[in-house]
């Protein structure tokens, strides 16, 4: 998969329906995002999205694709995303994707972190 396909098929994730995210998260997905329960196996992932608005738009910047084998794809990027309604998230996120066969890919494993909150302690 070239790297334009992945990035567009990482928005889709964001971006699309309940049933668009169930059939490209894979039956032994594991995702960590920083809600609880925190650790998601593949069902609790996709019933969680099914009860979540979707996101209107997202983009991504610090942007890294690794393919540490064949059929393996590994990115890592900072997502910004908005609802319509002005909601906004911001995190930094790593999604791992198989090949089932030709053309045919599935996520494996997505993580996300929150940025740290800047406090205003100062150091003494």
């Amino acid at each position: 998969m070239d790297d334009d396909r992945i990035w567009r098929f990482e928005e889709s994730l964001w971006t699309g329906d309940a049933d668009h995210y169930r059939e490209l998260i894979d039956e032994e997905c594991v995702m960590v995002v920083p809600e609880k329960p925190f650790v998601f196996k593949a069902q609790a992932a996709i019933e969680a999205v099914a009860d979540t608005p979707r996101w209107s738009s997202v983009s991504f910047s610090e942007q890294e694709v690794m393919r540490p084998q064949e059929g393996l794809i590994t990115i890592a990027y900072r997502a910004e995303a908005k609802r319509d309604g002005g909601d906004g998230y911001v995190a930094y996120c790593t999604t791992t994707m198989r090949r089932l066969e030709h053309e045919v890919w599935r996520v494996v494993q997505h993580q996300q972190t929150l940025p740290p909150v800047a406090s205003g302690s100062t150091e003494g």
